[in-house]
């Protein structure tokens, strides 16, 4: 079969990510409520600030605002992570980035499956932050062992799905009614299930490990356990989910609020105790609960440098040496406070930011600049000429420190347990079967590569004169 018969991945994708939805909509009608909230929210932060409006438009990210949503999930094993790499790609979905989060107290690692370039991003940037857990971490070498049976003995995904993930692998592309299928099959390994794989004992056992281990180990799959839209304003949001009928979590993770929004800010409201039923003694089903799913909302903004993380994650670690944050909401406005006081460092305007090595950036001819004529310019020249005008690259990737403090405030007050920080990427990458993209080298090649486009144009001009 020809290439051009095969169904591109950016469809594949958005299929994937509309089929998900609807069906996280049906397991939990919170998420629903939320989606809902979050468009009145952008609609209205778009009507009240033209600016914004003209900004997205210009750099064509408006229609994906309403579009933007990412999932989580959590593995068990090398094997499952590995064949969920195979999975993604059939998507045009590609790891970035690693996220140790062992640091913040949760027994994983992981990275972020997303599109790359500019094109698949602005049609389809669903994204998946994806995790593997540390069994290595667990202290208890019985249960670790116990953990390790339960997790070999499982099947996460379909026979057909493994098939069609190798006809993809094969012929380049998968046709109409090849990939239609893929979703369908793909679907049903991020499907709730509400009877464990555990005994109840075995259950609570891994439950005071960890209660995320609990949500790993139990069950047949890796169900979804959060998706999130993107929102122009999450601190509204927070505000008006009460009003909604839905509780947010105590604080929003990430940096304050601020007039040119950095990195990733997000929120959630807080994971639903579900019935499940687990393994009796006598081979009888036991009625019991667990707690895992949720919704969350995110603020993205500009991607920072290295030079900016390192800004970013010093002001975050003194805030919280002045305040850190409890799960309860009882120091929420002091935490709030001090976040608000801490990064009035961290400069707060485009410009500042650009000049200071701060962000990453794309830069784009002006009209003035398409037809421009006159002696070469430099960068800043070519900006205060209005010849090229800069725009903030958004930040696709993630924050551990942030997804551990997502994660934590929906498993409890007592999920927070020492685990030894163990960051190890050489291990994740081969468990994982190829190395993860990094996220600072790619964000660079994107601003190197429009900045070098504006010049040369520019120069050109002023060369034929």
């Amino acid at each position: 079969m020809k290439a051009n018969s095969y169904v591109c991945a950016d469809k594949i994708r958005s299929d994937f990510s509309a089929a998900m939805s609807a069906m996280y909509r049906d397991e939990v009608p919170a998420y629903g409520t939320l989606m809902a909230l979050v468009a009145t929210v952008n609609a209205e932060t778009l009507a009240a600030d033209p600016a914004l409006k003209a900004r997205l438009e210009a750099t064509d990210t408006l229609e994906r605002i309403c579009e933007e949503r990412h999932g989580a999930i959590r593995l068990g094993t090398p094997d499952e992570l590995s064949m969920m790499r195979r999975v993604f790609a059939v998507m045009g979905m590609y790891p970035v980035g690693y996220y140790d989060l062992s640091t913040a107290g949760v027994p994983v690692h992981s990275t972020a499956f997303r599109p790359i370039d500019a094109e698949s991003l602005n049609r389809n940037p669903f994204r998946v932050f994806t995790s593997l857990l540390r069994l290595d971490l667990i202290a208890d070498e019985k249960l670790r062992q116990e953990a390790a049976e339960v997790l070999a003995a499982r099947k996460i995904f379909t026979d057909e799905a493994v098939d069609l993930v190798g006809k993809a692998e094969r012929d380049g592309g998968l046709d109409a009614v090849d990939a239609a299928r893929f979703v369908t099959e793909v679907l049903e390994t991020f499907r709730w299930h509400d009877q464990a794989i555990v005994s109840a004992d075995m259950y609570k056992r891994l439950h005071d490990a960890h209660r995320l281990i609990a949500d790993v180990v139990s069950f047949k799959g890796p169900h979804i356990n959060h998706l999130t839209p993107r929102t122009l304003d999450i601190d509204k949001v927070q505000a008006r989910m009460p009003e909604d009928g839905i509780a947010p979590k105590a604080v929003v993770e990430g940096p304050p609020t601020r007039a040119c929004p950095i990195l990733l800010r997000q929120t959630s409201f807080k994971a639903l105790e579900e019935a499940v039923s687990f393994i009796g003694a006598d081979g009888a089903w036991q009625e019991g609960s667990h707690t895992a799913r949720f919704g969350e909302i995110e603020q993205r903004g500009v991607a920072l440098t290295p030079k900016g993380r390192a800004l970013y994650d010093r002001l975050l670690a003194e805030t919280r040496a002045r305040v850190h944050p409890t799960a309860d909401g009882s120091n929420a406005a002091e935490y709030e406070a001090a976040l608000a006081d801490v990064f009035k460092a961290f400069p707060d305007d485009w410009d500042g930011i650009r000049k200071a090595g701060l962000g990453y950036f794309t830069y784009a001819l002006t009209e003035k600049g398409r037809s421009a004529t006159g002696r070469n310019a430099d960068l800043e020249t070519a900006i205060e000429a209005g010849l090229i005008r800069f725009d903030p690259i958004v930040y696709e990737d993630f924050l551990p420190v942030s997804a551990a403090g997502i994660f934590q405030s929906n498993l409890g007050d007592d999920a927070t347990q020492d685990f030894v920080a163990s960051p190890n990427q050489v291990m994740f990458e081969r468990d994982l079967g190829s190395a993860v993209l990094d996220e600072f080298a790619h964000y660079a090649t994107i601003q190197r590569a429009s900045l070098e486009m504006c010049l040369g144009i520019v120069n050109m001009a002023a060369a034929a004169e």
